[in-house]
């Protein structure tokens, strides 16, 4: 039996051995120290780039910031400077008004006094202009389709000589500064003879 039992355990020491060599080759992989330095540089490399590509997506937030808060800057002071005069405007108003009410009331017939009107008319003519260097503009929209983001209908009447939803007639002419509405022109608005208004015009 012992003869046997032999050739088993002489099979099993070639696998013990096989063992061995493989942890002695396992072993023997171990990096040596320059590529130990090797492994340590490129973690340190990824590290930086890391490090570098997070700073850049900082720096590159931050120029972003800075852009839209001067943006907004530059905005805010245009806009301060188109309607710094927006209150002072709107007071001039009145004084405009009263001007264009003396020119419909005089009786530019009248030589006596005529040469008044044309000194209305004159300081009329200057003032628009004056205002119009500032960015005024005037809203004057007789004959034209009604527009509620510009004018303020008053009346309605109807009329067969113009389109439905037209100024018929300006009753106080609006304004504008830089775009933005001062005063809305009061306006009477025509309708359709029959007594219908036409509310897609």
């Amino acid at each position: 039996m012992s003869t046997e039992q032999q050739p088993e355990k002489d099979q099993d020491q070639p696998q013990a051995d096989t063992a061995e060599q493989n942890q002695q080759s396992e072993a023997g992989q171990e990096l040596s120290p320059e590529q130990q330095r090797i492994a340590e540089l490129e973690a340190e490399l990824a590290a930086a780039k890391a490090t570098l590509s997070e700073q850049k997506d900082s720096v590159l937030r931050a120029r972003a910031d800075m852009d839209n808060a001067r943006k907004r800057a530059d905005a805010e002071v245009d806009k301060a400077r188109k309607f710094a005069l927006e209150r002072f405007a709107g007071e001039l108003l009145p004084v405009i008004d009263n001007l264009e009410r003396a020119l419909q009331v005089a009786d530019a017939s009248n030589e006596a006094v005529k040469p008044l009107v044309e000194g209305v008319e004159l300081t009329h003519k200057s003032f628009i202009s004056t205002i119009e260097k500032f960015g005024m503009q005037v809203i004057d929209p007789q004959g034209q389709p009604f527009n509620p983001d510009l004018h303020q209908a008053m009346a309605m009447q109807e009329s067969a000589e113009l389109e439905p939803n037209s100024v018929m007639a300006v009753m106080q002419k609006g304004y504008e500064l830089n775009g933005r509405l001062l005063r809305p022109a009061m306006v009477m608005v025509s309708r359709a003879p029959d007594g219908g208004v036409d509310t897609e015009a």
